[in-house]
């Protein structure tokens, strides 16, 4: 792998992961209609590099709450019982902060069972062409939603729980993850603001997850040492570009614009669409 395609490959992982256009969308059109292989299939731990890139990106931007959450989560082993009453609100924030996300990270234990039958809809341009049309009506519509106020501390469980099945709904290809999952959470009556913190932490568990099967099977695969600076590089390029993605999409859904998207997952909807019926 030349240094060159490793540092392209880094650049659409972030801005495919973050950007609200479905990553595995654009995945299967590649598959489909240019021959791309998947990189995963090239190469598994660079696969598992990439997206890890996409996670470092996630807890620089975040750093300071996903900090607080580690100490709340400490924190719960240390006061118990009256000492538990001397927590600050932020500490209360942070804890049910985790109690969100992991109520939000259940629905995709739901997926396991389907999980052949969604990896195979890869091979469908004309279900990827549908779904990239039904992401733009989503986030055509996220921007017409009233402005919500809801935070970490008065978000209930149930939308957190909706969010979490928004999430689960995305694994398929051309549903967009943060699409979903910040447009569901405006829905809920989130703060701008909070929607995308709550989506982007709500990754990490995700990608965690999706990832520690890929990485052990990696490793007993066997690891070719002389490609580790190409393979670092493009995860360098991950994680640089996903933090610039990440403050475009705060700054977007700020100014009610995160809609904009929806024209181009509209067009290149229609066009996989068309493309379906002469392939």
């Amino acid at each position: 792998m030349s240094l060159a395609f490793a540092l392209l490959l880094g650049l659409i992982q972030a801005l495919t992961e973050f950007l609200p256009v479905s990553s595995s969308g654009h995945l299967s059109i590649l598959q489909n209609l240019f021959g791309v292989e998947k990189v995963g299939e090239v190469d598994v731990l660079f696969d598992v590099m990439l997206h890890f890139g996409t996670l470092i990106s996630v807890v620089i931007m975040y750093r300071r709450d996903i900090w607080d959450m580690i100490k709340a989560f400490i924190g719960f082993f240390r006061r118990r019982g009256p000492d538990a009453a001397s927590r600050t609100q932020r500490e209360r924030g942070s804890a049910r902060f985790i109690l969100l996300v992991i109520v939000a990270t259940l629905p995709l234990l739901i997926v396991l069972p389907v999980k052949d039958y969604i990896e195979s809809l890869y091979g469908s341009l004309t279900f990827v062409g549908a779904a990239l049309i039904v992401t733009g009506l989503v986030l055509f519509i996220s921007d017409r939603i009233k402005k919500g106020k809801k935070n970490e501390n008065s978000a209930t469980l149930v939308d957190a729980l909706l969010v979490g099945c928004l999430q689960a709904v995305a694994t398929a290809p051309g549903i967009s993850r943060s699409g979903m999952t910040i447009s569901c959470g405006l829905l809920r009556g989130f703060d701008r603001s909070f929607a995308v913190r709550f989506s982007f932490i709500l990754s990490v568990p995700a990608v965690l997850g999706a990832n520690v099967l890929s990485l052990i099977k990696a490793l007993k695969e066997g690891i070719d040492a002389s490609l580790l600076p190409v393979y670092l590089a493009g995860v360098a390029v991950a994680a640089s570009v996903g933090c610039l993605a990440i403050k475009l999409i705060r700054y977007l859904t700020e100014k009610e614009r995160f809609g904009r998207f929806a024209y181009y997952c509209w067009t290149v909807g229609a066009a996989v669409l068309t493309a379906s019926f002469f392939i």
